[in-house]
């Protein structure tokens, strides 16, 4: 039979296998105590600082082969021509000489060039910002992938009267989904007319003072919106300084697929150039007088990934940060105080060490500790009778 036992909680609590200076051998100073604070303050802000850093991730772009050759293409249009919708036509012919691609997602509304007051400082607004992020791309494209900001412009706001004359351009606006392969969205005179081999634009009637190709491109993108995406051709505005103009763009149009922490996406980016003409036959400048994208498919596309290092590496990154800032404020402190020591020539008062290896304060010969008495110093009575009590 086990007999029960009593424990000391005393014994146990005062067990620790690493020994603790005891405090009046612990020298508290102002130098060690301002280092202690900025030593404080140092890790706080680098904890921080290291904190943020962990949370906000990289962006990574990275260059793959476009497999992906049955997806189709979404084309977004929003052009405004100085003509009315009853002079021009629009259409689209891609490279796999298909028949004609039927336009009914593609509206035309009658409407009037000049723009209202509003209506004209929204579109300056976004001219300004599309020429601004054109040329500050490469400092602020990591702020605008990681912003979730799929727009920065709202639509166009609507007329809050209308002009007392009749409509003088034409909207072209909507969605269309189409082969992923090159190809011709155009608009030019006339309406279009199918033909075996393509299509034709019947533009009867019309004489050379009807055309007016004048244009303003409000929106014009491939895919569906997303943050860090911009569109170049988007708040261009064409004015024609000849009835007889023919405007081309020259689109390259890039696959882009973007994986978040959050979500994943597909669209596409595109470059763009342009060109313009008059159209004068009997100056050799032949074609057709227009608006005419051009847009071919890269080979290759974009994949925009987002990175961000273990939990298990900011631990590791945070301790050596955390160790480092300590271990170099005490030898800081230490050179520190050294040298404010000598120079107070406070070190010629150390005492000796003793036989353990202890230092320990030196004292006069003749100190006396106070409240004592000294027996060698005591007189001694001359005669003392022993046998008579005292």
């Amino acid at each position: 039979m086990l007999r029960r036992r009593h424990v000391n909680v005393k014994t146990v609590k005062e067990l620790d296998a690493f020994p603790k200076v005891p405090e009046p051998y612990v020298d508290k100073t102002a130098v060690g105590g301002t280092f202690s604070i900025f030593t404080i303050l140092i890790i706080v802000y680098l904890i921080i600082a290291e904190t943020s850093y962990y949370l906000d991730s990289r962006l990574q772009f990275k260059f793959e082969p476009d497999t992906d050759f049955d997806a189709k293409l979404r084309i977004n249009i929003d052009v405004t021509v100085a003509m009315p919708c009853s002079r021009i036509g629009a259409d689209i012919l891609d490279s796999t000489n298909e028949p004609r691609i039927h336009l009914d997602s593609l509206k035309e509304e009658d409407t009037w060039w000049e723009l209202t007051s509003e209506q004209r400082a929204h579109f300056e607004a976004l001219k300004s910002m599309n020429s601004y992020l054109r040329e500050e791309y490469h400092a602020i494209h990591e702020l605008l992938w990681k912003s979730n900001q799929v727009t920065l412009y709202g639509e166009m706001p609507q007329r809050s009267h209308k002009p007392d004359y009749a409509p003088n351009a034409c909207r072209v606006y909507g969605s269309l989904n189409l082969n992923k392969v090159a190809g011709n969205f155009h608009i030019t005179a006339g309406k279009s007319l199918s033909v075996p081999h393509g299509h034709i634009h019947i533009s009867a009637f019309m004489t050379d003072r009807d055309y007016n190709f004048t244009h303003r491109i409000n929106r014009f993108s491939f895919g569906g919106p997303s943050p860090g995406i911009v569109h170049p051709l988007e708040g261009d505005e064409k004015i024609a300084d000849n009835n007889m103009m023919l405007y081309q763009y020259f689109v390259e149009v890039v696959p882009t697929d973007i994986r978040t922490l959050l979500s994943a996406s597909k669209t596409y980016q595109y470059s763009v150039k342009d060109h313009q003409r008059p159209i004068d036959h009997h100056k050799g400048s032949h074609g057709i007088p227009g608006i005419f994208f051009k847009y071919d498919m890269s080979a290759l596309k974009i994949k925009v990934t987002q990175d961000r290092n273990s939990i298990f590496q900011f631990l590791v990154k945070l301790c050596a940060t955390v160790g480092g800032i300590f271990v170099t404020s005490g030898l800081i402190k230490s050179v520190v105080q050294s040298s404010w020591y000598v120079v107070t020539c406070k070190l010629i008062h150390f005492g000796k060490k003793t036989d353990h290896g202890l230092s320990v304060p030196s004292q006069p010969i003749n100190y006396q500790p106070p409240n004592t008495i000294n027996l060698l110093d005591v007189t001694a009575p001359e005669r003392i009778d022993i046998m008579q009590p005292q």
